[in-house]
């Protein structure tokens, strides 16, 4: 990827943080296996447990796109 676009492939978190989107994911092709919040591979390369425990967080609170 070259070029980055705020509200496109991130945004700034209340905390002041970067947050990539689903749409940054997409483009890059894969997971990276850091439990990102808007992985839309279903965190296919984080290992065990912590996988899991994203999951069930994802299925409880969907992550929320805030431009």
């Amino acid at each position: 990827m070259k070029d980055l676009t705020e509200g496109l492939h991130y945004y700034w978190s209340e905390d002041g943080l970067i947050v990539l989107t689903e749409q940054y994911h997409l483009e890059k092709g894969y997971c990276c296996g850091n439990g990102c919040r808007h992985c839309p591979y279903d965190f296919e390369n984080v290992p065990e447990p912590r996988r899991s425990e994203l999951a069930e967080q994802r299925e409880n609170n969907p992550p929320a796109y805030r431009p």
